[in-house]
């Protein structure tokens, strides 16, 4: 794997590799111009490819030739004529004065415009209104013995690249991470119809919600973004989820904005997870308490999470004595056990202090918050999770299936995952996992945390954990994995010789328990786990 990157052009090897694979798998999806693209990039002389792909590689769209110089490539003036017939790069691009500074120096700049200003801010902010205009980079740079290049395929190599990964964050420094031999992934089979997208439109809407979010994370006001977003849901649920997940944040923006009629309107014909409670929540802030409780009472009929009923037992008392209710008293939940503990502010963290001081040479403790719990599921269940499942993977770089966060994910795979936890009930899981830790040590997957685990860890774990305590965890997690997996508590403590554990979640100062954190252990109580909390005061303070 490591005599990859002995090629000069393993990037350029990649990015064809893409080509190719998008080419084969999604041909019909793509336009004229796009299978143009394709058809052409390869009868370009390789050094204007590569430079090509270098610019499309780096971030932005503009460039100095004095910056694209690469050894394997040469001269990128000899390189860029090719690019330039196709109209893939344009020579000599329009600045505005932000580009034109964003691609200079500051002596650059003092030296185009004749000023002393030392600072970069300063010169920008007296020239702007005299050069509103953008004007070529060579009028700019009359001075400046050098050219610039615009990229003109920016969107559509994106484009390829959302095909290619199904999705926008993952990005062309995985080909590499994996050269390297950084990043392996398990191989999972998949046909040659196996891809993220079936239809451009689906492709269409994607990079449309993208570059809405873009615009409201670059601060753009909420209404002018919400011009853009579709007001009707779209059939694909993977996209819905999606428009769901922006259609929250901007109604959440309104709220700080303290636009609470347009919050209102946009959580009210939500889907998307918590868009109910933020309903409510805003009905009641609107002084509309009958409202709010009526969609409170409906929400407790059929509540969509863990996270929303917990949070109705808050809301609910509250809008009822609002109202003249008589509300009945909560019956005392069960408590943890409590750890208080007064120490010495240390260097590293709380969690470490705490490990520290309660570790014993026959019950050591290990600092593993989410990554225990999880890693001991995806080792158990690590076929499963890598099962060909038809849309789950479409490349060779997944580090779990495209559907993990989904709804549907357990179910779609409910008779394989049966065997898996039906393991539990014998000794056969220890095997189970023991091989899998040997055999797959190493590949990404986004249960295992390979940094963490160790065998002293594992056996550790298998020897002290009762298989029906992992079984009720590993259920709770696959539920509901984006919100499960997360609120674990931070330490665990094992006494081999009575083959026995305890889960400790640690509090420093003023800090408070979250509340994915109270539901794991209201869960840890329910199934007998044994659970404490440590609240942590440092010996300075405490008088």
């Amino acid at each position: 794997m490591r005599q990859a990157l002995e090629n000069p052009f393993y990037y350029l090897d990649n990015f064809r590799q893409v080509l190719a694979w998008v080419g084969e798998r999604h041909g019909d999806l793509l336009n004229d111009e796009e299978r143009a693209f394709l058809d052409r990039f390869p009868q370009v002389p390789q050094a204007s490819q590569a430079l090509l792909v270098r610019m499309v590689m780096r971030k932005g769209t503009l460039f100095r030739a004095s910056k694209l110089r690469y050894a394997e490539i040469g001269c990128p003036l000899e390189a860029a004529p090719a690019l330039l017939e196709h109209g893939w790069v344009e020579a000599n691009p329009a600045l505005d004065l932000t580009q034109l500074f964003a691609l200079l120096k500051k002596d650059e700049l003092q030296r185009i415009f004749g000023s002393t200003t030392q600072r970069k801010a300063d010169l920008f902010q007296a020239l702007q209104l005299e050069h509103a205009q953008a004007r070529p980079f060579a009028s700019w740079c009359q001075g400046l013995d050098d050219q610039a290049f615009g990229l003109s395929i920016g969107e559509l190599c994106d484009r390829v690249r959302l095909m290619f990964f199904g999705n926008i964050h993952q990005d062309w420094s995985e080909f590499v991470l994996a050269d390297l031999g950084i990043f392996r992934y398990e191989q999972v089979p998949f046909s040659s119809v196996s891809r993220a997208f079936h239809v451009r439109a689906d492709v269409d809407a994607y990079l449309h919600l993208h570059h809405c979010r873009e615009r409201f994370e670059a601060g753009e006001p909420v209404e002018q973004v919400l011009t853009d977003v579709p007001t009707a849901p779209y059939a694909n649920e993977w996209l819905e989820n999606r428009r769901g997940k922006l259609l929250l944040a901007l109604g959440r923006q309104c709220e700080r904005e303290g636009d609470l009629p347009l919050a209102l309107r946009l959580h009210a014909d939500n889907r998307y997870p918590t868009a109910r409670e933020r309903a409510i929540r805003v009905l009641e802030r609107c002084d509309q308490p009958e409202a709010a409780l009526h969609l409170a009472l409906s929400a407790q009929a059929a509540p969509e999470s863990e996270h929303e009923a917990q949070q109705l037992q808050r809301i609910l008392p509250r809008l009822k004595r609002s109202l003249g209710e008589v509300v009945a008293r909560r019956v005392q939940a069960r408590q943890p056990e409590r750890l208080d503990l007064a120490l010495p502010r240390p260097e590293t963290s709380v969690e470490h202090a705490v490990r520290e001081h309660l570790t014993r040479d026959e019950a050591p403790v290990y600092y593993v918050e989410n990554a225990l719990i999880n890693s001991l599921l995806g080792l158990l269940c690590w076929h499963v999770i890598f099962a060909p499942v038809p849309g789950a993977f479409f490349h060779p770089f997944h580090a779990a299936p495209a559907d993990l966060a989904r709804s549907d994910f357990f179910t779609r795979r409910a008779e394989l995952f049966k065997p898996c936890l039906d393991m539990l009930g014998g000794d056969e899981y220890r095997d189970c996992i023991r091989r899998v830790f040997r055999d797959k040590f190493g590949l990404q997957c986004q249960f295992v945390s390979w940094g963490l685990l160790d065998e002293n860890l594992l056996e550790l774990a298998l020897h002290c954990i009762p298989a029906e305590h992992l079984r009720a965890f590993f259920q709770r997690i696959l539920q509901d994995v984006p919100a499960h997996r997360s609120g674990l508590p931070d330490l665990i403590q094992f006494w081999p010789a009575e083959r026995r554990y305890r889960l400790v979640e640690v509090k420093g100062p003023g800090d408070r328990l979250q509340d994915n954190q109270k539901r794991w252990i209201d869960f840890a109580l329910q199934h007998q786990v044994p659970i404490a909390v440590c609240y942590v005061q440092w010996t300075e303070n405490a008088a």
